[in-house]
């Protein structure tokens, strides 16, 4: 299992675009890929765009992202770069 953990830097926090984005990207992962938010005891699916706007992530907070199957490390790779690069306008 691999496991990274991320806080949110974008003014807008993760909505609606950046986490469709997120989803698409990895979406063809074979890894079962998890999201959860500090002090929230839900975890929900990366590859679910309803799971993730669930969260309510917003700017300043912590996520910590897990992936478990064959290609975590690919997945997971795609997972950091992207949430580590700006958010497309």
């Amino acid at each position: 299992m691999k496991e990274f953990k991320y806080v949110v830097t974008d003014a807008q926090g993760i909505h609606a675009r950046p986490a469709g984005i997120l989803v698409k990207a990895i979406a063809k992962k074979t890894s079962d890929i998890k999201i959860k938010k500090a002090g929230d005891t839900r975890e929900v699916n990366a590859k679910s765009i309803m799971g993730m706007m669930t969260l309510g992530l917003d700017n300043g907070e912590e996520v910590t992202v897990t992936a478990n199957g064959k290609d975590e490390s690919e997945a997971m790779d795609g997972v950091e770069k992207y949430l580590s690069s700006p958010f497309a306008e």
